[in-house]
Order: structure tokens, then sequence, then C-alpha cells
């Protein structure tokens, strides 16, 4: 008798580690992917609430056709070397969802191995135009793109600002160069005239010997392509070195990580960014989730990075599969309500309508939309 109890017990054990092993096989996992350490980390973490805030919420309402969604965050510390590593883990790990990179030098090389191993990727931030020319199926994006961006800030250059003598500075790398040779083709094809275009290195401190030249060239306008550390450094320099010059950048250096970086420096910089979605009516239960958990909504790739994971989430519902290309295929011919507004991709991935918004910023870490 006690033989076959401790029987029943033991296979009562196994039939509910099955069962266990089961429900856990069921999680349907969406990787996360992008800076959580290193100097840009703070665009990370928007990324990832958002994110995070997306698969709460789904999980909430019932999850995707009964399973739960699962986030699991990647390190690649905006890195190219450590995205490919990271793509490859994702890929061993066996998930076939990823919202990100961040940086477009790290969702460049990491989007190659996601299409050849069958894995979704919308990245929320990576905005060079590069990413999507590849033809691939399995790449999108839920934010617009440099060649969208860097007109916008060209055209409030020329049209609002009307420098004298433009200096278009860049941080040679993917995303900086490309939306300040976008910058750099907008203002000369409206006439003005730029007397340098160059690049500075990432990860410097030092920006005497460029202010020093600025000076030298009689420059009154600078546009930055790249992030804010090296601009919150070239802003604070510039003021103590005496260039009086007007200061402009993309969505890489509207962070209020600037303001403590350059302080009254800041004031007064422009910046192109994504629409204030926080501010949209139609989001103000989703931005008072977000204030609950004291959370900022207001960075540019939060809502970005929740329509990703929604319309991900979405695409499972409607098409009744986890199947990686299936969604993708369904992700291609629909269109999506989400907290940015509709979202429809095109034949490349990227989103048939974005805007972006030129911002005064202030010294204290606020902007407001510049006239």
């Amino acid at each position: 008798m006690k033989s076959m109890v401790k029987k029943t017990l033991i296979g009562m054990g196994v039939s509910a580690a099955l069962m266990a092993a089961a429900t856990a096989q069921a999680d349907i996992k969406i990787a996360m992917a992008g800076p959580v350490s290193g100097p840009v980390a703070q665009y990370g973490d928007m990324q990832f609430i958002g994110a995070e805030m997306a698969i709460e919420q789904i999980n909430k309402a019932g999850g995707v056709n009964g399973e739960k969604l699962v986030g699991i965050k990647y390190d690649d510390a905006c890195d190219p070397k450590q995205a490919v590593a990271v793509a490859n883990k994702i890929v061993n790990d066996g998930i076939k969802f990823v919202v990100g990179h961040l940086c477009s030098s790290s969702t460049q090389p990491a989007s190659d191995i996601y299409e050849d191993e069958g894995v979704v990727m919308i990245t929320a931030a990576s905005t060079n135009p590069d990413i999507t020319l590849q033809g691939y199926k399995m790449i999108f994006r839920t934010i617009g793109l440099d060649s969208l961006q860097g007109p916008v800030a060209g055209r409030y250059i020329a049209e609002k600002a009307k420098p004298k003598r433009i200096a278009v500075i860049h941080d040679k790398q993917q995303y900086g160069e490309g939306i300040a040779t976008a910058v750099k083709k907008t203002v000369e094809d409206a006439g003005l005239k730029v007397v340098m275009f160059e690049g500075v290195t990432a990860g410097d401190k030092d920006f005497s010997a460029l202010v020093a030249k600025l000076k030298r060239n009689d420059v009154d306008f600078v546009y930055y392509g790249g992030y804010h550390p090296e601009l919150g450094l070239i802003l604070r320099q510039s003021k103590e070195l005496g260039l009086n010059a007007k200061f402009m950048g993309p969505e890489g250096v509207g962070n209020k990580d600037i303001s403590a970086i350059a302080g009254e420096a800041s004031e007064g910089l422009l910046v192109t960014l994504p629409p204030s979605f926080e501010l949209d009516p139609k989001n103000q239960k989703l931005v008072k989730a977000f204030e609950m958990k004291n959370q900022d909504p207001s960075g540019p790739f939060v809502m970005p990075a929740y329509a990703a994971v929604q319309v991900m989430a979405d695409s499972m519902k409607a098409s009744g599969s986890t199947d990686a290309e299936e969604v993708a295929e369904h992700m291609r011919k629909t269109s999506f309500t989400t907290p940015i507004g509709d979202v429809k991709f095109d034949e490349k991935g990227d989103l048939t309508s974005f805007n972006f918004v030129v911002y005064n910023w202030h010294a204290d870490g606020t902007k407001s939309a510049a006239k």
C-alpha cells in the first residue's frame, strides 16, 4: 500500500513538473536588446520601460491567445560587436521576437543575424535608413528615419534660424554621421554655406580644439549629429571659451542628462524629437500607468517601444500563430492603432508616416515647441 501511494505521489510529482515545463514553454518570449550599460544607457531605459509596460498591460488583458508574454533584457552597450554577440545569444536562446536594438550601429549588424535566423526585430530607436534598405522581411521599426529627421532640422535652420556660417559636426558613427549628412545636404540645397563638416571621436572629453576652430571660422550655428554625452561637453566648453553660436541636434541629444552635463549652456539648444506622445489625450490612461511606477513616459523611445510590442502581440493574435514568419507577414499587411498613432509599414519595414518636431531645450531638462 505504501509503495502504491509512493508511486502515485511520484507520478503526481512528475505530472506537475511536466505541466510546469509545458507552461514555461507556452510563454512567448520577447527579447529587449539595447544599452543597459554604457554612456547612452538612459536611452536604453526608455526603450525597456516602454516594452515592459506593453508586456504587462497585454498580460493583464489576457495575454496572447491564452499565453503570457515574457520580456528578457539583453545588454549590447550600444557597441556593434557586443550587439552581434547579443543577437547570437538571442537566437541560441530560441527567442523569435526582438524589440531593439537602439543605436543604429548596433542594429545594423544584429539585423543581419535576425534575418538569417528568422527572428522578427522591431527597433523603436534606430533611425539610420540603411538598416531597412537591404530588402529584409523580418526587420521593422516604429520610429522615423534620418532621411526625414535631417530635412526637418535642415529646413528649420534655413527658414527659421537663418544663420550666416554653419558648422555640421558628427561623432563618426553610423547614426551621427548619417543624420549630419542629411542636414548638410538640406541646408546647402537651400543656399546656405556649411563652412565646416567634420567628425569628433565618441568618448572624447576635451573639445577645446574644435571650439577654437569654430571660432576661427566665425561659425554662428552648429548642428551636431550624435549623442548627448559629447554634445553636452561641447556646449559647456563653447560657453566657457566664448563661442557665441546656436546649437542643434537630433533625438540622440534630447535627454535630461545633457542639462546635467552642460548646465546653463544647454538653454536654447534646438532638438528634433518625435512628437510628445505623452500629451496625446488618448494616451492619458497609459501615462498614468507609467507615473504609478514613477517612470517618465516622455522619453522619445518609450511609446515607440510600447508600440513595437503591441504590433507583435496584435499580429500574433490576429494570425493565431507565434511563428515569426507568419507574424512578420501579418505586420506588413495590417494597420495598427497604437500610442504613437496608426502604424502601417511599407515594403521595407519602415513606417509609412512619422513626424519629427523641433523643440527648444531648457537648462532644467524640459522642452518647449520651437517657433
